[in-house]
């Protein structure tokens, strides 16, 4: 699928928010965005394990942009084994070169890089190997494919998302990573004020109804620096969680 052109105004709309690439990160963690669509009741799907478009094309190709501009894409094994997502990025002229490292956060390692759409565009020379991110020292490794091994939260019984980040610069020189969901990680990161740096948000003309999966973290989230654009169908918001 070929992407129709960037709007001309997005450049400029996104720059405040995304990393600085002549900038020198002196944090031990990586640049984080989360982004994500979603319809008007805050669906990201219309249920587990649907399919769901929600863009319309001119944000799509957004999301491209927003990939040619960070070291990483990451997204949960949910969303990797339903979606089957490839992960690169079609925006520029070198899809390698500009393609971020997608992670995969599998701590049950359930996926496999075999057989997948990013092998596909891996063997094609058009997407980067993953790094996968398990719990503990995999069973099963997969030729091409990194681990990266980061112990849950025992207090949560999530993934220690601070060690992960740490470790990710640290050990592969991921100097930026872009979250693209699922749910899950989208609704813990929310909370996170001290961990993400920029939220873009995509919000679709459409509602997908009680059935739908939805982004609603378990506390209130204040937002700062709003900004927001108006493509055909879509809107976009741009801004910063607010830690105080």
């Amino acid at each position: 699928m070929s992407l129709v052109p960037l709007c001309s105004d997005l450049p400029q709309f996104l720059q405040g928010y995304l990393p600085n690439a002549t900038k020198k990160e002196t944090s031990i963690r990586p640049f984080i965005t989360l982004t994500y669509a979603q319809s008007l009741d805050a669906r990201i799907s219309k249920g587990p394990g649907i399919r769901t478009t929600i863009s319309h094309p001119e944000t799509k190709t957004m999301t491209h942009y927003l990939r040619y501009h960070h070291d990483g894409i990451l997204i949960g094994s949910g969303t990797a084994l339903i979606d089957d997502p490839g992960l690169n990025c079609k925006w520029g002229r070198d899809s390698l070169a500009n393609s971020p490292r997608p992670i995969i956060l599998d701590t049950k390692q359930k996926w496999r890089f075999g057989g997948s759409k990013m092998q596909e565009l891996y063997n094609k020379g058009l997407g980067k190997p993953p790094i996968v991110v398990v719990a503990n020292d995999p069973a099963i490794k997969e030729h091409h494919v990194e681990y990266a091994i980061c112990p849950m939260d025992k207090a949560t019984k999530q993934i220690d998302w601070e060690k992960l980040f740490e470790k990710l610069k640290k050990d592969f020189n991921i100097q930026s990573v872009m979250i693209e969901g699922g749910a899950k990680v989208v609704n813990q990161l929310l909370l996170r004020n001290d961990i993400i740096n920029s939220l873009i948000i995509t919000i679709g003309s459409t509602f997908l109804g009680r059935s739908g999966t939805e982004v609603s973290p378990l506390q209130s989230v204040n937002l700062k620096g709003i900004t927001w654009w108006k493509g055909t169908t879509d809107v976009v918001m741009c801004a910063k969680l607010d830690n105080e």
